[in-house]
């Protein structure tokens, strides 16, 4: 049975108190985080792994888009924390290109010859316009997915080799998601680059109309494009990303794979938010439909994902498959919706996936 080791870990826990937790867990390991940034969770998560020197990684791997934000990061870990060997990775997930070429050289470290752990937590959110990548794929999910999805999968040799020696499971994949899989239906698979009008899609591929017109969007169903339904589509995808690794590592391998909605933090991830939008968000922040969290605690479900030995694979209960693959408030969570944590929906993204990429991974 998957559950963990703290019941009492909530939505306001800090990701520093759950490090301290499972500092036993930490000591010695490498660790990767994407997306790192002074200002965002993918900061505060790399931060947890090494603030106590007790519990102090043998290396963390800083991978971000921008070079100059790499170098801000390691410099402010590094003045608190100068005994962590630091590893800057230029990795922009958008281009398919890019994600191979800091995949090769992350492979080519020879004195890296294993990673314990992976937290995916770099993503984009709300562009405004609708944008194809270079290889014709939607943007968001080019990024929040494909881009994860593909080098997750590159790099796997150095979990495969750290997962010899960690007791089973405790090599992991961490996807960062959102609250989106408890409220989308289904993968937009017969439009995933929003070219048709929503009312037009099958019936279950259509979005929730209710949430886009609570965040601002008017007459959603005669529209194509939805920025915030691009977004959705990524962070469900990210769920049966896990739900696929699982399936072809676990067993072999013992690496596990989880996903997590860290919460509602007020990150540069809402930089392009529009002002319908905002004004949106502000009204559903004065009615405390959610709260906002510190980014301490934004990365403490990620941290309980990538640490907490109780969690173990996902399994069906109650009639819904999957169960312990999606994570909210630092527990196990039953909110998501069943086809965004169904195996078959699961093997569909992947043979999917495969095809966008070009390339089969069989480990």
């Amino acid at each position: 049975m998957s559950t963990t080791t703290h019941p009492n870990f909530n939505n306001e826990t800090e990701g520093l108190e759950v490090a301290k937790a499972f500092a036993g867990q930490i000591r010695g390991k490498t660790i990767l985080v994407t997306g790192v940034n002074l200002k965002g969770i993918g900061f505060t998560t790399a931060e947890a792994f090494i603030m106590h020197a007790s519990q102090s990684p043998a290396r963390v791997i800083i991978a971000s888009r921008t070079p100059s934000k790499i170098e801000e990061s390691i410099d402010a870990l590094k003045s608190k924390f100068p005994g962590v060997d630091y590893r800057p990775l230029k990795l922009d997930l958008s281009s398919q290109k890019a994600i191979r070429t800091a995949a090769a050289e992350l492979l080519s470290w020879t004195d890296v010859p294993t990673i314990d752990i992976v937290v995916n937590s770099a993503g984009i959110m709300n562009l405004p316009e609708r944008t194809i990548n270079d290889e014709g794929i939607e943007m968001t999910f080019a990024t929040n997915h494909i881009g994860h999805f593909l080098f997750t999968s590159l790099i796997m040799p150095k979990l495969i080799k750290a997962s010899e020696s960690n007791p089973k499971g405790a090599t992991r994949i961490v996807n960062v998601s959102s609250g989106s899989p408890t409220v989308v239906k289904s993968i937009r698979w017969s439009d995933p680059n929003f070219e048709e009008t929503n009312k037009d899609l099958p019936t279950v591929e259509q979005p929730n109309y209710d949430v886009h017109r609570m965040w601002g969007m008017k007459d959603p169903e005669n529209l194509s494009y939805l920025p915030l339904e691009a977004y959705n589509q990524s962070k469900v995808a990210n769920v049966l990303f896990s739900v696929g690794a699982n399936k072809r590592l676990y067993e072999k391998y013992g690496i596990l794979s989880l996903t997590v909605h860290p919460g509602v933090i007020p990150t540069e991830l809402a930089r392009t938010v529009p002002p319908n939008m905002r004004e949106a968000i502000d009204g559903m922040l004065e009615k405390k439909v959610f709260t906002f969290r510190s980014l301490g605690a934004g990365s403490s479900t990620s941290l309980v994902a990538a640490l907490d030995p109780k969690l173990g694979m996902p399994e069906t209960r109650d009639g819904k498959e999957n169960h312990g693959v999606f994570l909210i408030d630092c527990q196990v969570s039953d909110k998501a919706t069943p086809l965004a944590v169904s195996s078959e929906e699961a093997e569909k993204l992947w043979q999917r996936s495969e095809e966008l990429v070009k390339e089969s991974f069989a480990w």
